[in-house]
């Protein structure tokens, strides 16, 4: 290749031999390039100290903001709807008229069964004289006995007559009464489920009024969680005590906020659900304002002691591969050591480590897809890799052949 090069090359003179020789050389190793291997870089991971200290440990539980009573609002009696007497949503006493019905069916009900009633005392008196006219008169023979005992028969089918109609006009004036549809409890009302001119029954349903002060949290506890309350609270009555323990319930929102006031557990439930291996725990909380509504999502959080020299680590330093937890320790020499380790439970965003690493160690939290065991690597602290990306601003990326344009772009026009 070098000979039919130089053929084609026309020297303007002659070369010194020394000259030559350069210039073959150099062409030469223009041909050939250089066989040595690039120097292997060394991956750069992040890493972050295995903690040791005393961690308050708690369970937390998802459950449902329920009523504290709930009472569903039903007419008693058939008829059209008149009104709606209260304001949906608005705070409600007992005895307070929500609903409305026409009334004037019942009323006429109410009336006819009056005059009933005064046609059976009437007749009551009117069989009441006959037995007191027929009674001397059976002793003197002139009548007999017979007739006096019809009388007697006829007064004792009148008086039962006046009961029967009593009790129409009692239970015509109850249906007259619940034709005003009221709130058996103090409580906030819901909004109507039904409107005016609509014909309702006692199966329709047409609101709920529930008191929200005290409110109870329904939750779930594992059946391993119960054993313990019970062990911890109720001894051997079954958990009947778990009232008296006083507000030790926290209450989380939707949002993530805590509720300002503690709650107290009140009661277990008596099955425990086959299912989920699950019982349910029903706990109250103070709700003044009425801030907290039934259905309402809640994360209860029960304190359950703290566990001492606790040895904390990042979550994301642990692999999980087939229920083998995994994490990637680097020694003093910087080389990858992969172990197992066992886990316990979560707190914030690290786990506890109960069994593979000691205090102090170094752990990698990032690049562990670039690192294996037995590799060595440059180890950088988290804190230092925070600080760097503070102190370094982002740049931003430009596509190819942009470094071209950027001069003529910041140059003013000539022409």
């Amino acid at each position: 290749m070098t000979s039919s090069f130089f053929k084609n090359v026309r020297m303007p003179g002659r070369l010194s031999s020394s000259a030559a020789s350069l210039l073959i050389g150099s062409f030469i190793t223009f041909g050939c390039g250089s066989d040595a291997p690039p120097k292997k870089k060394i991956p750069e991971v992040v890493v972050a100290e295995v903690d040791q200290r005393d961690v308050k440990m708690h369970s937390d539980w998802i459950g449902t903001a329920v009523g504290f009573n709930n009472a569903n609002i039903r007419p008693q009696v058939k008829g059209y709807l008149l009104e709606i007497a209260y304001t949906e949503g608005s705070v409600v006493k007992s005895g307070a008229v929500l609903f409305r019905i026409d009334p004037r069916e019942f009323k006429a009900e109410l009336d006819n069964a009056k005059g009933q009633l005064g046609e059976a005392k009437a007749n009551l008196s009117k069989r009441r004289t006959h037995v007191a006219r027929y009674t001397p008169l059976a002793k003197q023979g002139a009548i007999s006995q017979q007739e006096l005992d019809d009388a007697v028969q006829n007064e004792l089918a009148a008086e039962s007559q006046l009961l029967s109609a009593q009790a129409r006009v009692e239970q015509a004036r109850l249906n007259l009464g619940w034709t005003q549809i009221t709130s058996p409890i103090d409580g906030v009302a819901g909004i109507s489920a039904t409107q005016i001119g609509d014909l309702v029954g006692p199966e329709s349903h047409l609101t709920t009024v529930s008191q929200l002060d005290p409110i109870k949290v329904s939750f779930p506890i594992t059946e391993k969680a119960y054993l313990d309350v019970v062990r911890n609270y109720g001894g051997k009555s079954g958990g009947n005590r778990l009232s008296q323990v006083g507000p030790i319930l926290q209450l989380f929102l939707a949002d993530g906020s805590l509720w300002p006031q503690r709650g107290t557990p009140f009661a277990l439930g008596l099955n425990v659900d086959e299912r989920t291996g699950t019982i349910l725990v029903e706990g109250h909380f103070p709700n003044k304002n009425n801030v907290l509504r039934p259905g309402q999502f809640a994360r209860v959080r029960v304190d359950t002691g703290t566990r001492k020299n606790a040895l904390l680590v990042p979550q994301r330093a642990v692999n999980d591969i087939q229920g083998k937890y995994l994490i990637s320790v680097v020694s003093s020499e910087d080389i990858v050591e992969t172990r197992t380790v066992e886990v316990g439970e979560t707190v914030n965003e690290n786990w506890i480590i109960t069994k593979g690493v000691k205090a102090g160690e170094r752990v990698v939290v990032e690049g562990l897809q670039k690192v294996r065991s037995g590799v060595k690597v440059k180890p950088v602290s988290e804190g230092a890799m925070k600080k760097s990306d503070q102190s370094v601003g982002v740049q931003p990326e430009l596509s190819p052949g942009s470094h071209e344009l950027m001069p003529h772009l910041s140059e003013p026009s000539t022409s």
